[in-house]
C-alpha cells in the first residue's frame, strides 16, 4: 500500500491532544491524596556509581544536625571506656595489691622558709648578699637552699597595745598613733590588740585606710593605770572619815578594802594574736608588734606554749620597750624575778627566738623613729627556704644561718655582720 499523496515518509502522525493531557498530574485534591510519582527503572548493580564522600562542612558554617533516624543501626558502643597502657594493667586481688606496695614510695617533706636580717657594726641592713653567702644548719647538718629573695614582703601584722601601763606612759603612746599608721603600706593588713588583765581584739583584719585610722582615733581616748599606789585607809579612803579609827557617820556601810593585784597578760595576749595569724595567708609576713613595758604576770598560757605556736607558724615578734623598761638601771632591776610582780623579761626572750627585734624607747620621737625601723626590718629581709627530709611531727628543730663575708676580718670580739633568725622550728603535720 502507497503512502498519501501530500505525507512524507519521515513524518509522524500528529498526537492526540487528549492523551498528551492525561500525561500532566492532577493538582493535589483535598479529597483524594495524591498519586505517587513515578519510579525510574531500577539500575543494575554493575552500572551504580560509588556515593561521594561527605564534604567536610566550610570554617562558617554550622555543621548539620544529626536526626535520630540518621544513627546506625545496631548495638551502642560501651560508655566510660577507660584504657591503661600496654602492659599497664595488673590483676584484681593480691597480686594487685602487692605490686602497689612495691611501687609507692612515702616520704615526708616539710618546706622550711626562714627570714633573715643582716646587719653591719652600724646596725644598717646589709644589702646584695647572693644565695652562695648564706649557710643554714638543721641540727648541725648543713642544708641545699631552694628558694632564695631579697624582695619585700607584704605584712599581716598583729599591733598589741599594753593598757596595764601607767597612764603616763599610754598617753605618751597614744600621741605616736599617726607615725604607727604610716609605716604600713597599703598592701599589709593590720589587726589590733589590748590586754592588761584580759585581752581584747579592738579591730579585725584591715588594710590601711579610714577604717584603721578610725581605730587607732578610738584607741587614742584609752587611759592607763593610775600612778601610785591605791588609797585604801584614812580621811580619803572608802570609809570616809573617821574619829579614832571609828566612822563620822554611824549609819555609814562598813567597806571591806584590799589590794587588788593586778594582771599582765601578755603571754595571753601574744598567743591570741599568734593563733589569729596562723590562720592568714601563708605567703605574706607574719609578724607581732608589741608596745609594753614588758611586765608578764598571771597568764593562762606559759612562755614555752606561745613560743612553740610562735615557731610553728613561722610568726616574728618585734617589740618596743616603754616606761621603766626603757630606763637602763631600772631595767636590769626589773629583770629580777619579784613575788607577786612577775617577770619583766618576755619580750627579749620572744624576740630572739623568733628572730624579731626589741627596741626601748623613752621619748616621743624616739617612739616614732623606731616604728618604722622595726617595721622596715620586717619587711625588707632576705627569705631562705630548702627542705627537711622526714621531720619528725611536733618535734623541736635547731637552725642556724651564718653568713660568709670573704672580704672582711673575721673575730670573735667584733664579727663582720650580725644576723638574726629563728632559732628553730616545730614541724607541722601534712596538711590534708
Amino acid at each position: 500500500m502507497s503512502p498519501a499523496p501530500n505525507q512524507s515518509p519521515e513524518q509522524k502522525p500528529a498526537e492526540d491532544p487528549n492523551q498528551q493531557k492525561q500525561n500532566i498530574p492532577d493538582a493535589p485534591s483535598t479529597v483524594q491524596p495524591p498519586a505517587a510519582l513515578p519510579q525510574p527503572p531500577p539500575t543494575p548493580q554493575s552500572e551504580q556509581q560509588p556515593a561521594p564522600a561527605a564534604q567536610p562542612p566550610a570554617a562558617n558554617e554550622a555543621p548539620p544536625r544529626q536526626s535520630p533516624d540518621d544513627v546506625p543501626a545496631g548495638p551502642r558502643p560501651p560508655l566510660n571506656v577507660k584504657t591503661v597502657p600496654e602492659g599497664g594493667a595488673t590483676r584484681n586481688g593480691a597480686d594487685a595489691d602487692t605490686q602497689e606496695q612495691l611501687f609507692k614510695i612515702v616520704t615526708n617533706v616539710n618546706q622550711v622558709m626562714v627570714p633573715v636580717t643582716v646587719k653591719d657594726e652600724s646596725g644598717h641592713l646589709v644589702g646584695g648578699l647572693l644565695s652562695k653567702d648564706f649557710t643554714v644548719r638543721e641540727n648541725g647538718k648543713k642544708q641545699t637552699l631552694n628558694f632564695f629573695t631579697s624582695d619585700p614582703f607584704a605584712l599581716s601584722a598583729a599591733i598589741i597595745f599594753d593598757l596595764g601601763m601607767k597612764d603616763v606612759d599610754v598617753q605618751k603612746v597614744n600621741h605616736t598613733f599617726p607615725a604607727l599608721e604610716g609605716v604600713f603600706s597599703p598592701f599589709d593588713e593590720v589587726s589590733i590588740y589590748s590586754y592588761s588583765n584580759v585581752v581584747g581584739q579592738i579591730s579585725g583584719w584591715t588594710a590601711v585606710g579610714q577604717k584603721l585610722t578610725d581605730t587607732f582615733q578610738r584607741l587614742s581616748t584609752a587611759s592607763g593605770r593610775n600612778n601610785g599606789p591605791p588609797v585604801v585607809d584614812g580621811p580619803l579612803g572608802p570609809q570616809g572619815p573617821t574619829i579614832n579609827n571609828m566612822p563620822v557617820d554611824p549609819n555609814s556601810a562598813i567597806v571591806a578594802t584590799g589590794t587588788q593585784q593586778e594582771s599582765h597578760v601578755l603571754n595571753d595576749a601574744v598567743l591570741k594574736a599568734a593563733l589569729d595569724l596562723s590562720k592568714r595567708p601563708r605567703e605574706r609576713r607574719k609578724v607581732i608588734f608589741i608596745i609594753s613595758d614588758g611586765r608578764e604576770y598571771r597568764s593562762d598560757a606559759s612562755y614555752r606554749d606561745v613560743l612553740k605556736v610562735l615557731l610553728s607558724n613561722n610568726i616574728m615578734v618585734y617589740a618596743i620597750g616603754v616606761g621603766g623598761s626603757a630606763i637602763p638601771i631600772y631595767n636590769k632591776i626589773e629583770r629580777l624575778h619579784l613575788p607577786r610582780f612577775g617577770y619583766s623579761d618576755i619580750l627579749p626572750k620572744y624576740a630572739s627566738a623568733t628572730g624579731g627585734e626589741v627596741l626601748n624607747e623613752l621619748t616621743r620621737t624616739g617612739l616614732e623613729d623606731a616604728y618604722s625601723r622595726l617595721i622596715g626590718d620586717a619587711r625588707n629581709q632576705y627569705t631562705l627556704g630548702y627542705i627537711s627530709h622526714q621531720p619528725a611531727v611536733g618535734q623541736h628543730n635547731d637552725i642556724e644561718v651564718l653568713v660568709d663575708r670573704p672580704s672582711c676580718k673575721r673575730s670573735s670580739i667584733r664579727p663582720c655582720v650580725d644576723v638574726t633568725a629563728k632559732e628553730g622550728y616545730y614541724a607541722m603535720p601534712t596538711a590534708r
